[in-house]
Formats: structure tokens, C-alpha cells, sequence
């Protein structure tokens, strides 16, 4: 990795790491999912793939009080800082937060009755993400996750340089739902997450943090650039939020 790179990401971590959420969602999209997955047992086996710092653990900790939850993710420091938050809550004896790849499943157990994922599953292709959380849940059960979807054909240039840098291999809403029923999956339902999803827990905070980290960096120019830099995905998605979404799909696996 070039130095230029190695500093982006210092940076990028620097503010990400602090905020509520690394993604958008929230608390009431959470339990508008989780309400859809009618057929759970009582005390459920769930696992939270890509769960960042938390906060959606942490809902689904609160709408699930008999769960027994794992969440998963690669970078040390979210996994590190969800543990100090489970301790510091007393959930610590029903979550596990622990380091792992969702592309390496052979780390997990199997059976889940409810896999749940916010914005992770693209980060190895949304169809080899539905292989393994095939693999990963009992017949029947639930698996939960939001994914980018296009709204509106000819995103602006911005628009289309971030999401193909990003999220290369983003669909459409149809693109989604076929690779659902071709990776063994039964549809229950899906919505779009509201603009609020977005702003309440992620940009807002995101911004406020860009903002508290100038000062810091008053005398490094290449800072201030990244930072800049990082403060163009809340202003691209004020300006062209029309042009995508996020959406939430609720599915099972077949029996079959």
C-alpha cells in the first residue's frame, strides 16, 4: 500500500470509528425488519455479519432480550470497541463480538436461526454473501440485510465515480430480489430505508466529526485534503440521494 493510501485510511478510521453507526440505519428500521421474521423462535441463534461498531447489534440485543447473538466483523478496533460497549451494558454473557471474514465462514458455527447484515454483504459480492449465509442458516431461517440499489438511470458523474469505486457490482432492485431466489431464498419483504436512516446516525454525526478533526490538522495540508475528500459523500448524497437507496430485504431460506 503507497503512503497516500496508508493516510487515507488513518483518517478514514479516525472518523469513522467514532460514529454511531458506519452505514446507514437505524432503530426503527431494525425492528420494521425484525418484525417481518414472524416465525422466530423464542430465543434465537443470530449473527451479525459486518457489524461494525455495533449499533445494529445493540438494537437487535434490545428487540431480541432472549437472543443469543454473534457479530462479526474484520476491523480490530470496531470489534474491540463493541466489546468495551457490551461490557459496559451487561450483555457481554449473550453477544459475542468477535474478529472474523464473512468470505471465511469456516470460523463459524452453522444453524442460525436469523443472520442479520447492514450494509456488509457487498463487500464480497452480494451473491457469494447469499452462498454463505446459505450455508450459515438452518432451513427456514430469516436472513435480514440492507444493500445500495439504483433509483434513477444516468447518476451524475460524482454519483457514479463513488458508487463504481465502492460498490462496483451495484444493482437495481430487480438485480437483488433474482439473486435472492436463485441462492435458495423465499422473499418476505423489503422497504427502502427513510432519509432519516441516513442523517440521524451517520452523516449527521460524520460531519460533525470531519469538522472537530480540522483544527487538529490546521497545518497538514494532505489531511485537510482527505478530509475534504471525506466530507463529499454527505454533500453528494444531500444533493443526489434521488439516484439511489438503501434498501432493506427480509428473506429465509427454502426448506427445500
Amino acid at each position: 500500500m503507497s503512503q497516500p493510501e496508508s493516510r487515507f485510511w488513518e483518517l478514514f478510521f479516525e472518523v469513522f470509528d467514532s460514529l454511531p453507526r458506519q452505514g446507514p440505519g437505524n432503530r426503527d428500521c431494525a425492528s420494521k425488519a425484525l418484525a417481518m421474521c414472524r416465525k422466530l423462535p423464542a430465543a434465537p441463534r443470530v449473527l451479525d455479519l459486518g457489524c461494525g461498531a455495533g449499533g445494529q447489534t445493540l438494537h437487535l440485543a434490545e428487540l431480541i432480550p432472549r437472543a443469543s447473538i454473534i457479530a462479526v466483523d474484520r476491523h480490530a478496533p470496531s470489534i474491540e470497541r463493541l466489546q468495551g460497549t457490551l461490557a459496559e451494558r451487561g450483555l457481554a454473557n449473550r453477544v459475542i463480538a468477535m474478529v472474523g471474514d464473512m468470505a471465511e465462514p469456516e470460523c463459524l458455527p452453522n444453524g442460525f436461526d436469523l443472520i442479520w447484515s447492514e450494509g456488509a454483504l457487498y463487500s464480497i459480492g452480494l451473491r457469494k454473501a447469499l452462498s454463505v449465509c446459505h450455508g450459515l442458516l438452518r432451513p427456514g431461517g430469516y436472513l435480514a440485510f440492507t444493500d445500495a440499489v439504483w433509483r434513477r438511470e444516468s447518476p451524475p458523474a460524482q454519483v457514479k465515480a463513488g458508487f463504481e469505486l465502492d460498490y462496483p457490482g451495484m444493482g437495481w432492485l430487480d438485480d437483488d430480489l433474482v439473486a435472492l431466489h436463485e441462492g435458495g431464498f423465499e422473499l418476505v419483504g423489503h422497504f427502502t430505508l427513510p432519509d432519516e436512516a441516513w442523517w440521524v446516525d451517520f452523516y449527521t454525526p460524520m460531519e460533525a466529526r470531519i469538522e472537530a478533526l480540522r483544527p487538529r490538522y490546521e497545518n497538514d495540508a494532505d489531511a485537510l485534503a482527505i478530509l475534504d475528500r471525506l466530507a463529499e459523500e454527505p454533500e453528494i448524497h444531500r444533493r443526489y440521494s434521488d439516484y439511489y437507496a438503501y434498501e432493506f430485504f427480509v428473506s429465509r431460506r427454502s426448506v427445500n
